[in-house]
């Protein structure tokens, strides 16, 4: 059995993970152009990455394990969630949430679903985690995407670990299988893009899924030689004018339907903007206070922001519906009102309230519950 770190409890890595829901509510908040382009660089892969770090080879004796804790923190809050919305999805067209009149910035709209389509959204939900309610859960991609990325690492890394063993080459080989487990997935992206091909038993065609299994990766390598990492503040600003360079001039993301280009032009920002981050995440780390609690929490719960941000910044689309004097129908703009947002400060509203309103509920709804269960608990002692 191969070495390996047991995961501990990593405050770093919690608010590495909250400063990328922050940015990912950011990016869908129709921030400025130059902030827009300069996060998308790097902030998804940041989270495939950050579930790497954590990734263990005890699990290629035990991949049941393994799997077992992705479906049930993947598969099964996917699964529940995109019901629940797709339960829900006619009945936002009769509060006025969703209409046929105003969508996305392709000029897109949502409709109204007839009940075969509502049960093919459902088969879709269950069989290939698509089906989600594009308008109202457009982050929902995530889900299949981490799942399948860290899926296929394991079926990786445990075919190339026992091939090393049986030829008896895994004591001269084992310290290069990560980055040949890591070289892999990529190198799949990069004749897929190349040629054009899609895997068509993936929703997307699988891009997403092949890079953020590499990218998953270099998580996992990243916390081989963390020890050997130093946080220096020059190399912070270096790697943000690099990823500030790639996002003006290259600029590529995890989008589904990237080019080859594009994918020549990820890698190297993606892993500089991650590696910015953690140093960031580091400093932050190192000073008690609000601003650290609270990142941390927010990184302990950011399944409640993919979930809900969409959904909370039609609070805002209420305010810049009233202060701008908009037809009130433009409250189903995906993901937020269009209308002046290149040229206003609503952004940092809708930030606020996609990351705000769902940890507002989260901290809400456990202190009830603890309180319930305080009383129930003290109530069956008398």
């Amino acid at each position: 059995m191969p070495p390996h770190t047991s995961a501990k409890r990593n405050t770093v890595i919690s608010i590495a993970k909250a400063i990328a829901i922050i940015l990912m509510v950011i990016g869908h908040a129709e921030s400025p152009d130059v902030l827009h382009r300069f996060l998308y660089e790097f902030h998804m892969p940041l989270f495939f990455a950050a579930a790497g770090y954590f990734f263990s080879l005890r699990y290629l004796d035990d991949e049941m394990t393994f799997i077992k804790k992705r479906l049930k923190g993947l598969y099964w809050p996917f699964v529940k969630w995109s019901v629940v919305f797709l339960i829900l999805h006619n009945w936002m067209f009769d509060i006025g949430i969703l209409n046929e009149v105003y969508g996305n910035e392709s000029g897109g709209v949502t409709h109204p679903y007839t009940w075969p389509q509502t049960e093919q959204c459902f088969w879709n939900i269950l069989t290939a985690m698509g089906g989600y309610d594009q308008f109202l859960n457009g982050a929902f991609w995530f889900f299949r995407g981490l799942l399948v990325a860290s899926i296929l690492y394991l079926i990786i890394y445990k075919l190339l670990y026992h091939l090393s063993h049986r030829y008896n080459q895994y004591h001269r080989v084992g310290k290069y299988l990560p980055f040949v487990v890591c070289a892999i997935p990529l190198l799949l992206a990069g004749w897929k893009t190349y040629e054009g091909l899609k895997i068509i038993t993936l929703v997307q065609g699988g891009y997403r899924e092949l890079m953020g299994a590499f990218f998953f990766g270099c998580g996992f390598i990243f916390r081989q030689w963390e020890h050997r990492y130093r946080v220096k503040w020059w190399t912070t600003l270096l790697f943000a004018f690099i990823v500030w360079w790639f996002s003006d001039n290259l600029w590529a993301n995890m989008n589904w339907r990237s080019t080859f280009e594009q994918f020549l032009s990820l890698p190297l920002p993606a892993i500089l903007g991650c590696l910015m981050v953690y140093n960031i995440s580091t400093w932050i780390d190192k000073k008690e206070g609000i601003v650290r609690r609270f990142l941390v929490f927010c990184g302990d719960n950011t399944l409640p922001i993919f979930i809900f941000h969409i959904l909370s910044f039609k609070i805002v689309s209420l305010l810049k519906i009233w202060y701008y004097g908009l037809d009130p129908r433009q409250i189903g703009c995906h993901m937020v009102i269009h209308e002046h947002a290149k040229e206003d400060c609503f952004w940092i509203l809708y930030t606020l309230a996609g990351v705000g309103v769902p940890l507002l509920f989260t901290w809400g709804y456990r202190r009830v519950k603890a309180q319930w269960q305080k009383a129930s608990s003290e109530s069956q002692a008398c």
